[in-house]
């Protein structure tokens, strides 16, 4: 059987890497192709062009790499319409993937769309192009699932692959012990982002922050998951420039779960960081920071008052976002400063995250079989493809 996927930045490589070594557990045959990253490839996915071209970050930044995109989708949606697969699985990328998934609907080819766009959060009109274009929705939240309902928009509710992963009593003290974390110290995570353009606004931030801190408190010591070399690069050369390479930073390769199991509180860019904090029982304060531009748009279509996944899964402010004009050193110390001076407050909210993981945790990749294997069992059966000899899967060909 033949599965077209695309997926357009980091966290959806992720997530279709997961779906995809699900799907081979349960039908080893499926060939998977179409717009994939690194981690999708590894498990056997073709791409046609770099996931790359994708992954382009603010409203109106992408405003100037439309045409780029535009031709990729038109020639990737000629290819599938001239060799239709057996089912398509767009993986987030809603911009990209609903006018493709709609031309292959109207086609009669199988859509699947693997996370939902956040229609509850802002542009919530989408529904009615993601009615035209998906043939079923995968949501990872249980409060999407009666939002597709109500539309007539078949829907399954599958978890977060994060929830069955991460473990539901983290070991505080072992994770401190890895980072070399002596007794008496006070760790904090800071996640600045994972993307370049997201350290370009960042990083700067949260230099001062950790320079205040430290004042303030001197047992403090930072944590910077960096995710790759490039961003680690930039991290270090702002350090230089801000002549604040004494502070007591340490900069890991990733690891990004390690340092939140092992620190005391944290400072997370918004996104799925703020989640993993949660799930890591982290207490966190929430920041971000956008071009001006791309701000006002987003605030003018904002539908709720918070922005971090853990306060729209609690449906309250649970932890502090300070965003935009609001993210400067002198707030985000402060804020976290009031996590490190409670104790109960932090215990408090450790117990809130351990409900939110219970309700998220909840066997993802056996409901993602579940949800497809209507659309794949129905489908024809291939030869096995060949393995390599270290055990994975070898990439499609074709």
């Amino acid at each position: 059987m033949r599965i077209a996927i695309v997926a357009g930045e980091a966290s959806g490589d992720v997530l279709g890497a997961t779906l995809i070594h699900a799907v081979l557990e349960r039908w080893p045959e499926a060939e998977f192709y179409g717009i994939a990253g690194p981690r999708m490839i590894a498990e056997g996915a073709r791409t046609f062009v770099p996931m790359e071209k994708l992954s382009v970050f603010g409203y109106f930044e992408v405003l100037r790499h439309i045409p780029e995109i535009l031709g990729i989708r038109r020639r990737l949606a000629a290819e599938l319409l001239a060799r239709p697969p057996d089912l398509f699985i767009g993986v987030d990328a809603p911009d990209f993937n609903f006018g493709l998934e709609a031309k292959l609907k109207a086609a009669g080819i199988p859509t699947i769309h693997y996370v939902s766009p956040s229609i509850w959060a802002w542009r919530a009109e989408r529904i009615h192009a993601i009615k035209r274009a998906v043939g079923r929705m995968l949501v990872m939240f249980p409060f999407e699932e009666p939002i597709y309902r109500a539309a007539g928009i078949p829907v399954s509710y599958v978890g977060h692959p994060l929830a069955d992963s991460m473990p539901m009593h983290p070991n505080y003290h072992d994770t401190r012990t890895q980072l070399r974390i002596a007794p008496g110290a006070v760790g904090i995570a800071m996640l600045p982002g994972s993307r370049m353009k997201e350290l370009e606004l960042h990083a700067d931030l949260f230099i001062d922050t950790m320079a205040r801190l430290h004042a303030q408190r001197p047992e403090l010591r930072f944590f910077v998951p960096l995710a790759t070399r490039e961003t680690r690069d930039y991290f270090e050369t702002r350090l230089y420039v801000k002549e604040a390479r004494e502070l007591p930073i340490q900069i890991l390769h990733g690891h990004a779960r390690l340092a939140l199991h092992a620190a005391d509180a944290a400072i997370v860019a918004s996104g799925t960081a703020t989640l993993e904090a949660a799930l890591a029982r982290c207490p966190m304060v929430i920041t971000y920071r956008l071009t001006a531009l791309t701000y006002q748009m987003l605030r003018r279509k904002a539908l709720l008052p918070y922005v971090g996944l853990p306060n729209v899964l609690a449906g309250e402010f649970i932890v502090p976002e300070l965003l935009q004009d609001d993210a400067t050193p002198a707030n985000l110390a402060q804020a976290l400063g009031n996590w490190l001076d409670h104790k109960g407050a932090r215990e408090q909210l450790k117990e809130r995250f351990g409900r939110l993981h219970a309700m998220l945790a909840c066997g993802h990749s056996r409901r993602i079989i579940e949800a497809l294997a209507p659309y794949l069992d129905r489908a024809p059966q291939s030869a096995v493809p060949a393995h390599r000899d270290d055990g994975r899967r070898a990439p499609v060909r074709g």
